[in-house]
């Protein structure tokens, strides 16, 4: 039996002394850290949000942490001196989180939280905040963010956003927006609508814009780089025949495309603002399509048929050679990378239905994390340690999300149409 991704967790569990409960993400058996996060301590309303939930659930998915259900919790601390860590150490808990939500001055609130190392009986990190009542639900995801990163040492990216497009309407008549929402699904903005297709979002390294492929003009497509805040758009790539698949460069400065303006699709570079000429990267007869960037903006990871059926494979940014990269099975596109640039994401056929895999570019080992008849459009979180993606439901297809482990995986909030191709932006 192949042995696991090397990125496994491991769980380090020491003597106290400040910040010692660690998952260090290198190695060692599959696990998940039982952490605790008690119910915030509050004299005022807020039913409306169930804070700790958002925080639970946000540390839940990212399949590094095991929450230990608020059923079982033996008592409910606000603050480090009310902790009787010898209870919690009897849980199984090996950290905990306690905090509290005051009405503050001007209808603000006053929050404040402590992550505490049980088997250490030590004071992790912890902040105290003031917000707005709208402000919350973004504060639960920067605490669940700066919770992940002291235990883990890496950003969490539960404050970010996803991008998707949305089809709503009869088959006759659809209406596709183009829509934004916070990385749990919640609080969805559209930003554009159309009567014709839109496709392939993609949010550029600072978070501020996003690229896109728009049919509006009829049956031509064109590339789009929209503004996300003030809803300002240019058409950056409208060549003769095929615009699509836009992909940031990681500096922000170029964008990957797909063009068949030589009569046959292939991976072509283009200026963000539309300047100049584009750049055939790739000349071939099987089609390209599909491009990301490396981390490090060195290479391009793109889905081809030229070996005879679809596959991913690398090319320098620079031009040259292309190289395979998937091997396992006769289907395999749509990649994605993680920020680390070591773990590849794409669709792989298996048994007849579309799934998840992952593949570490390092060791060379893929692995199929989701098990649904229909799972496509992998996209890493900032952190690496989540994916996103759509799968099919009765009705059409919804977003979740997967951990890299394959531990976790499930439907974000209730979607009320169908979605497809998520893009999980920046931190």
């Amino acid at each position: 039996m192949k042995k696991l991704l090397v990125l496994i967790l491991g769980l380090l569990l020491s003597v106290p002394a400040i910040g010692q409960v660690k998952l260090e993400i290198t190695g060692g058996a599959e696990a998940a850290l039982p952490i605790a996060v008690v119910p915030f301590q509050s004299e005022t309303s807020t039913s409306q949000l169930d804070f700790a939930n958002i925080i639970r659930d946000n540390l839940y998915r990212s399949g590094l942490f095991d929450p230990i259900s608020p059923d079982n919790h033996l008592g409910q601390p606000s603050r480090f001196e009310d902790v009787r860590f010898r209870n919690w150490r009897a849980l199984g808990a090996d950290t905990l989180v306690v905090g509290e939500i005051r009405p503050g001055e001007g209808g603000n609130y006053r929050v404040r939280y402590e992550l505490l190392d049980v088997y250490g009986g030590e004071r992790m990190t912890g902040q105290r905040f003031t917000v707005a009542p709208e402000g919350l639900r973004n504060l639960a995801h920067t605490i669940s963010d700066q919770i992940f990163e002291a235990v883990t040492g890496r950003p969490g990216g539960f404050n970010t956003r996803i991008a998707y497009v949305e089809e709503e309407g009869s088959v006759d008549d659809p209406t596709y927006r183009l829509t934004i929402a916070e990385a749990d699904g919640h609080r969805p903005q559209t930003i554009l609508t159309s009567s014709q297709p839109l496709m392939s979002p993609d949010w550029s390294p600072d978070g501020e814009r996003l690229a896109y492929v728009s049919f509006e003009s009829g049956r031509s497509s064109q590339v789009f780089v929209q503004d996300v805040g003030t809803g300002e758009r240019r058409s950056v790539a409208a060549f003769r025949g095929i615009n699509g698949a836009p992909a940031w460069s990681p500096d922000g400065e170029t964008l990957a495309i797909t063009l068949s303006r030589g009569g046959n699709p292939d991976i072509y570079l283009i200026a963000a603002d539309g300047s100049g000429d584009a750049r055939q990267l790739t000349d071939h007869f099987g089609i390209d399509t599909e491009p990301v960037w490396s981390p490090d903006g060195e290479h391009l990871y793109f889905t081809s048929n030229r070996g005879g059926g679809p596959q991913i494979y690398r090319i320098p940014a620079s031009g040259g050679e292309a190289e395979r990269v998937t091997f396992e099975g006769k289907y395999n596109a749509s990649p994605s990378v993680s920020a680390n640039g070591r773990l590849l994401a794409f669709t792989h056929r298996q048994d007849g239905h579309f799934r998840i895999a992952v593949q570490d570019l390092e060791e060379d080992f893929m692995r199929v994390l989701t098990d649904g008849q229909l799972d496509e459009s992998p996209s890493f979180s900032a952190s690496g340690s989540m994916i996103a993606y759509t799968r099919s439901v009765d009705d059409g297809t919804e977003l979740a999300t997967v951990s890299v482990f394959g531990r976790v995986q499930g439907g974000l909030t209730e979607f009320d149409n169908t979605v497809r191709e998520p893009d999980w932006g920046p931190l």
